[in-house]
């Protein structure tokens, strides 16, 4: 979609192959993509660059996905959030929606699953700016 070309994305995860995988796939559907290895690095980023959708696994060493998504969502109501998990239960998903994760996607992923669930979560956030916008 041209309207995704300014669409800013952050992907936070601890392995080195799962950002640079994101980051093709994203890119590829033209998107701007800022990668950090932990959640410390990415609370920085958010606070220097700004963005609108995360991308964040649940899993990692540091801050976890969920202690970030509850930080992050406090500061950046208007950031949109996909949470990704290697742990498919019911439990992990409901707990990060319940904490403010606007979608998700568990691993192993199809590429195009990546593009159709932050481009979903982009667009639910801008629907939800427009209508404070409007009240």
């Amino acid at each position: 979609m041209d309207d995704l070309q300014q669409v800013r994305i952050l992907v936070v995860d601890d392995e080195e192959f799962m950002r640079k995988l994101m980051t093709n796939i994203l890119r590829k559907a033209g998107m701007e993509v800022l990668t950090a290895q932990s959640g410390e690095e990415a609370l920085r980023m958010l606070r220097e660059n700004g963005c609108d959708v995360v991308v964040l696994d649940m899993r990692m060493a540091g801050i976890s996905g969920f202690d970030l998504l509850k930080q992050v969502k406090a500061q950046h109501p208007d950031t949109a959030f996909v949470v990704m998990t290697g742990y498919a239960d019911s439990y992990s998903i409901k707990d990060a929606l319940l904490q403010g994760a606007d979608e998700y996607i568990t691993k192993p992923f199809k590429n195009f699953e990546v593009t159709l669930v932050v481009e979903r979560a982009y667009w639910r956030i801008q629907s939800n700016r427009k209508q404070t916008e409007s009240t």
